[in-house]
């Protein structure tokens, strides 16, 4: 994965969902290909615009994913949906 995939989907596995984190509530997550990947991503708006949080194993689609120091980052993300 380069810098930045702004315009480009990730499906990822929710692996953690964190209710009291230190910037609010987020879950890690882990790409849903070869690499396995962590992301993170708020649950907050206006990145997680859902009504409920996700559970741990669901299928969530990332984008706007960039790395920070601390690792990747998606800055939009929403549940998998057919």
């Amino acid at each position: 994965m380069s810098k930045t995939k702004p315009n480009k989907e990730f499906r990822a596995i929710v692996q953690r969902v964190v209710r009291e984190g230190p910037h609010g509530p987020y879950a890690i997550d882990r790409l849903d290909d070869a690499s396995g990947t962590s992301v993170t991503f708020s649950l907050q708006k206006p990145v997680w615009n859902e009504s409920c949080f996700p559970e741990e194993g669901e299928v969530v689609i990332l984008s706007d994913v960039r790395e920070k120091r601390a690792g990747w980052r998606a800055h939009k993300a929403k549940f998998s949906r057919r």
